[in-house]
């Protein structure tokens, strides 16, 4: 079995992402780890370059910034990333999230288990932090739970949307994929940074998916603009675990401080109902995912998507 890794990157230092450590989380897993550097104004080149593994197959790539449908470019930006993948499996982060080092013998057997069946790509539960590297979003009805992250190669598998997840492509349609679960979590660190680096990254991306005419007339911008890029607050926990080894350090010297408000939150109990309440196809939705994750996970002959 030949695993590789795909990612793509433009800016990244500029804006604070770990694509160091990120990249770094993958290397034990992977045979090859595919890179795509986007056309930008910093250091990121340099930085993949400097990790200095032999596995890491960097390429340069041209992002059409005038393209604003909903961050459609990114998607598209993975899909040629994704193409000069050569394993029988391709698993991919974005540059903000990381693999625990704790997870990469189970996510590798999970491969290898699903390698034969009609399995085509493997879901990942995460961690999302918020704020601080010490507290994490706890809210499934605006914070995805799972996410596919691998994926068999050469059956016609697209990135989608704004490159958060995939589908098959059959035919003239897109169908969603026959997924098993990895067993394992993706660490997100795309909402912690410090709140003036979080401001601009912000309106990056704004710009990146409106473009710099609609994202100026959007309250969102102006909030951003106005230096308050934390605004979901209500629904978050305290961090009891522990970080991948590749952030422990970043986390220990947090130069910035976020109140989290956990202390005036209902009691969690009290949260999940409310949740429910509000959201229940989206709470039905996620019950009805994590069923069919664990007959695809453990039947032999998985036909469920």
């Amino acid at each position: 079995m030949k695993v590789s890794g795909f990612t793509i990157a433009r800016n990244a230092v500029k804006f604070g992402y770990p694509i160091e450590e990120s990249l770094r989380s993958l290397l034990p897993l992977v045979d090859e780890l595919v890179v795509g550097v986007g056309d930008g104004e910093d250091s990121t080149w340099d930085v993949v370059n400097g990790i200095g593994d032999g596995k890491i197959k960097p390429f340069r790539s041209v992002w059409d910034m005038s393209q604003h449908d909903g961050g459609m470019l990114l998607s598209e930006q993975t899909n040629i990333a994704l193409a000069r993948c050569t394993g029988d499996w391709a698993v991919y982060l974005q540059s903000d999230e990381l693999l625990h080092e704790t997870e990469i013998d189970t996510i590798r057997r999970r491969l290898l288990q699903h390698l034969a069946r009609p399995t085509e790509a493997l879901s990942f539960l995460y961690v999302h932090f918020y704020g601080s590297y010490g507290t994490v979003q706890d809210n499934w009805c605006t914070w995805y739970r799972r996410e596919v992250r691998a994926v068999k190669t050469g059956r016609g598998i697209t990135s989608v949307g704004d490159a958060a997840g995939f589908k098959l492509r059959d035919g003239n349609r897109l169908r969603r994929l026959i997924r098993a679960d990895s067993g394992a979590h993706v660490y997100h660190y795309g909402w912690v940074r410090p709140p003036d680096v979080m401001v601009e990254k912000q309106q990056a991306v704004l710009r990146l998916y409106e473009g710099d005419d609609k994202s100026a007339a959007i309250p969102e911008y102006a909030r951003v603009k106005a230096g308050q890029p934390y605004r979901m607050l209500g629904h978050l926990r305290r961090f009891t675990s522990t970080h991948p080894a590749l952030m422990r350090r970043a986390a220990t010297v947090q130069s910035w401080t976020f109140d989290a408000g956990i202390e005036h939150q209902p009691a969690r109990w009290i949260r999940y109902l409310r949740i429910v309440a509000e959201c229940p196809r989206d709470s039905m939705r996620v019950f009805v995912s994590r069923l069919l994750l664990t007959w695809n996970t453990y039947v032999p002959y998985p036909k469920l998507r």
